[in-house]
């Protein structure tokens, strides 16, 4: 609870800041300051400390694993801000909004990791997703910003009205919007009869939920909103946004899918295979960076809907694993592709010569996201895969995952070739020694993890 406060007050604090000074860094530090507090406010959450108690009538459950995740949501926004401040100002004019706007979709986020009742799904779902459409379009000037802010929003509103016609087909079976009301029947030693509405409803709400988190066959909207929105927004959204929505799909699922039996399993194979094959086989032939990955996004995907089929303790674990891996990788290798001047392959040629501190730690993001050992991706990927056998799952499965997994090294690996191995005159922004250490510290906590995954998974148990 204290998160949704707390992230609420300050996307207004933010917007009355915006007022009272123009100057774009002070309003950058004051976000900085803001989310510092909203972490704190959210660790003490985390072990029983509350800013406001509310009774939300049990539509809202507030469980160390959600609480977790919006300290690693939090931390990844903090470290998104300190290395893309910089760009955020130069995005738009209204820079204290674009700040406002963030907090909100954290306010989303809190929601979403926290919720109990079908009602705050849909409610954390557009509270986190109507700010990222204003987002997408900041930049006004840009009709390719435009375009994917109008494509965005579309898509959004089509997927959100399947979500509230599967809301209204489960509630109507059930005749509630609690999570879990089966599952306490089950419980209480017998099977619920279940109805035909009922599992109508559930396959939308999967449906709108794969629409959310950029999932095969319903992933076509993510290229073209990634690539036409402005560079330093789209580190967001394929971060901290994407995460969140796996959170909410973990938290949605995890109490239904003995209802829908058997089935689930074919039907969560189908989509993880159609996510991992669109993804990766699509990102080979891109040419520009920037929708490489855009695409790899989506094959990232099909690994965090292991954390579905597994529905373990090693899947929860694992998920908040490839939450802060995917997020801290992704984030740095965007806050590089903000500085450079060319988003193509061909524009890389060279980094290492001129900026090899960015080259370094671009190689570091790339190695996590293609998951080599010694990188956080290569547990991630491990935890996923393995909640997987833990389940029983089909072997081949995995091995189809780890087959897809080599492919992305194909084209991550095309990025360090430019980098080091071809000629090139790189050109980039001016960068600051400041930013050169923060993508410093960002490649070592990667290694880190990478080598000590219970750095993150024992504050999950502490």
């Amino acid at each position: 609870m204290n998160a949704i406060i707390v992230s609420t007050l300050l996307g207004v604090v933010m917007m009355f800041s915006g007022l009272i000074t123009k100057n774009r860094s002070t309003q950058t530090a004051i976000a900085v300051l803001g989310l510092l507090i909203l972490l704190i406010a959210n660790l003490f959450n985390t072990y029983g400390i509350f800013v406001v108690k509310v009774d939300t009538h049990s539509q809202l459950v507030f469980e160390k694993f959600g609480l977790f995740f919006n300290s690693i949501a939090i931390a990844a926004t903090l470290i998104y801000v300190l290395l893309s401040g910089k760009a955020i100002e130069n995005t738009g004019i209204n820079v204290a909004d674009h700040y406002a706007l963030i907090f909100f979709v954290l306010c989303g986020v809190s929601i979403l990791s926290s919720f109990n009742g079908l009602l705050m799904l849909f409610i954390g779902i557009e509270i986190m997703s109507i700010p990222l459409y204003i987002l997408t379009g900041a930049d006004k000037r840009n009709l390719k910003s435009n375009e994917a802010s109008l494509k965005y929003f579309l898509m959004g509103a089509f997927s959100t009205g399947i979500m509230l016609m599967g809301i209204a087909l489960i509630y109507g079976a059930t005749g509630s919007f609690t999570l879990g009301v089966n599952k306490m029947i089950i419980s209480g030693g017998f099977m619920p009869k279940t109805g035909f509405l009922e599992i109508a409803g559930l396959i939308l709400l999967f449906v709108s939920m794969c629409f959310k988190v950029s999932a095969a066959p319903f992933h076509f909207w993510t290229p073209d909103v990634y690539d036409g929105a402005p560079s330093v927004f789209t580190s967001f959204m394929a971060t901290i946004v994407k995460s969140a929505g796996f959170i909410a799909f973990v938290r949605l699922f995890d109490e239904h899918t003995t209802i829908l039996g058997p089935t689930w399993k074919l039907l969560l194979a189908f989509v993880i295979i159609a996510t991992l094959l669109i993804g990766n086989i699509t990102a080979v032939f891109q040419q520009s960076v920037k929708r490489m990955l855009a695409y790899s996004s989506i094959a990232q995907a099909g690994f965090m809907l292991f954390a579905l089929y597994g529905a373990n303790d090693l899947a929860r674990e694992g998920i908040l694993l490839y939450a802060t891996a995917y997020s801290l990788a992704t984030i740095g290798i965007f806050s590089v592709l903000i500085k450079m001047h060319d988003y193509t392959f061909n524009g890389f040629n060279g980094l290492a010569k001129s900026q090899p501190v960015l080259a370094f730690a671009t190689t570091v993001c790339l190695l996590s996201l293609a998951g080599i050992p010694l990188t956080a991706g290569f547990f991630a990927k491990y935890y996923m895969l393995a909640s997987v056998v833990k389940a029983g799952g089909s072997l081949w499965l995995v091995v189809v995952a780890v087959l897809f997994a080599a492919v992305s090294v194909y084209y991550y690996f095309r990025v360090i070739q430019a980098m080091y191995f071809k000629e090139g005159e790189a050109e980039t922004a001016p960068v600051t020694t400041g930013f050169k250490a923060g993508l410093l510290l960002l490649a070592a906590a990667i290694i880190l993890i990478g080598l000590f995954p219970s750095l993150v998974l024992n504050w999950f148990y502490f």
